[in-house]
């Protein structure tokens, strides 16, 4: 079956089981270097600065329950996500996924979801990049005034755009120089954080901390959450924290091993940031408690960045490093982030869900040049936009970006249940990976998508921006995915071949290698 002859559609027929076949360069990143790349896309430091604040408002001391509860939806689509890479390994990922499981519609909103995601989470990465150098300017020249200049609009705007420009052109590079800058950049933050939360406990012990806590085991009971609302958006925002590791499997055209490496990699990822999240959340609530104090997680002028305002009092002189490490996390998080909608704009061109202009790939680098670009620009305005509507826009879109990410990795785990739906009670192994893992994950987050999508109408919800009485989160989440829906009818009446199965043929895991194209 091939597509209709029409002047933007591919020049020769695209085998939908094609595998490798999109210019990439094949075998470049070991599992090491993939679990590396996938700490460096969640970026721990830059997360947990943006997300601690948010997340203890919501939640107050069940700060650990609700990152352990995150922790578990995200294990059980990992599992989902290992299964559908070894029988699909596609730089598409939730797009080819879905697609096949669901067919072209489902499959085009799963990738508009995760597109959706990534560009709000480039913008996020930019912003407090920003805040992060000019903090460590002032801090350098002992001049406190360099980092109000963050909340200079012209100012922030025009240095989140030669951020974003520089990671651009590090991932137009290709996925070599991609490793190689995070290498450093990945193992710097993680010592760094362990530092702060060994100095923390050491406050707490020795009695000169802010609050000074003992660890309460009813902070790891999740029923302690005062309602199922404040328990779905603590959740949502937990999923945020944990997100970026399934950009080790849109890599797997370029990795070691495509069928088998990709999936280890993602849940070794997934272990090592638990353990690391729940080291710092405890740290955290020890030292600094979540009442409305100075130093206080329920201390509204310092939630939108916790680190900048506890490294002082934790790490004294050194607190210097909490900032580079912050802003190396960023950055570093901010050039990788760009391969997972670069590599899924790829495999929308090639398939031919998108203008073939994004299945372009550069001769020198072998990377996505045209779709990485496109990213970039479009993260860039969206930020600048937002940046000027909002002073909260930091809030609002780590917000929203859990939501995005509820929908498309719940699709996506949707789509493993279905897609390997005839086999999975074969054995006892199948029945948990390909069945009810996935399944139990999909619909935890997609519960929680929904839950956080009607609480986030209400104008005080999220940082309380809204626009003609709706909150901007709901407007942010909610209307992102709306307009992919638009998008996406644009797209059938440009290039309909796609959405008529002309080069992802529906079907399931039986029948995966049965469709050849003529």
């Amino acid at each position: 079956m091939t597509a209709p002859a029409r002047s933007d559609a591919p020049e020769r027929p695209v085998p939908d089981t094609a595998v490798g076949a999109k210019g990439l360069r094949a075998g470049r990143v070991g599992l090491l270097g993939s679990v590396v790349i996938g700490v460096s896309c969640i970026a721990p430091a830059y997360t947990l600065s943006g997300a601690l604040g948010p997340t203890a408002a919501v939640v107050g001391e069940q700060l650990p329950a609700i990152f352990l509860v995150g922790f578990i939806p995200m294990l059980l689509v990992a599992v989902g996500y290992r299964y559908l890479n070894t029988a699909m390994p596609d730089s598409g990922t939730t797009f080819t996924w879905t697609s096949r499981a669901f067919g072209p519609w489902v499959g085009w909103m799963g990738g508009w979801g995760l597109l959706a995601a990534t560009i709000l989470v480039l913008s996020n990465l930019a912003g407090i990049a920003v805040d992060f150098f000019y903090l460590l300017l002032a801090q350098l020249t002992g001049n406190p005034e360099l980092a109000e200049l963050t909340r200079n609009v012209p100012v922030n705007v025009l240095t989140c755009l030669v951020f974003m420009a520089v990671a651009c052109w590090i991932s137009y590079r290709g996925i070599e120089t991609t490793k190689i800058v995070q290498y450093v950049l990945v193992a710097f933050q993680l010592v760094v954080l362990v530092w702060f939360s060994v100095a923390a406990f050491a406050h707490v012990s020795g009695g000169t901390a802010f609050e000074g806590l003992s660890v309460d085991p009813g902070w790891f009971n999740p029923f302690n959450v005062s309602s199922f609302s404040a328990f779905a958006a603590g959740v949502s925002l937990s999923v945020f924290i944990y997100w970026g590791w399934d950009v080790v499997l849109t890599i797997n055209e370029e990795t070691k091993g495509a069928a088998t490496t990709p999936g280890r990699a993602a849940t070794t990822t997934i272990f090592v940031i638990v353990a690391l999240y729940m080291t710092i959340a405890l740290a955290v609530l020890t030292f600094a408690g979540v009442g409305d104090g100075e130093l206080g997680l329920g201390n509204p002028d310092i939630q939108e960045n916790i680190f900048a305002a506890l490294a002082g009092p934790v790490m004294g002189p050194t607190a210097i490093l909490m900032s580079l490490a912050v802003l190396s996390s960023s950055a570093s998080s901010l050039q990788s982030t760009f391969v997972s909608p670069a590599r899924t704009m790829l495999a929308m061109g090639h398939y031919g869900a998108l203008s073939p202009k994004y299945a372009r790939i550069t001769p020198k680098f072998q990377s996505p040049g045209y779709a990485t670009v496109a990213a970039a620009v479009v993260a860039s305005v969206f930020y600048a936009v937002m940046r000027v509507l909002s002073e909260d826009v930091l809030w609002d879109t780590i917000t929203a970006l859990g939501m995005m990410v509820c929908f498309y990795y719940g699709v996506t785990a949707l789509a493993c249940v279905w897609f390997f739906r005839k086999e999975a009670f074969s054995t006892a192994r199948s029945f948990l990976g390909k069945f009810l893992a996935p399944l139990v994950g999909g619909l935890l987050l997609l519960v929680f998508f929904v839950q956080t999508s009607v609480d986030s109408m209400h104008p005080a919800y999220g940082s309380g921006s809204n626009v003609g009485g709706v909150g901007l989160v709901f407007i942010l989440g909610v209307g992102i995915l709306a307009l992919g829906l638009v998008v996406m009818t644009v797209q059938y009446l440009r290039r309909p071949g796609f959405f008529r199965g002309a080069t992802i043929v529906r079907g399931d895991s039986l029948s995966v290698h049965d469709h050849e194209e003529v």
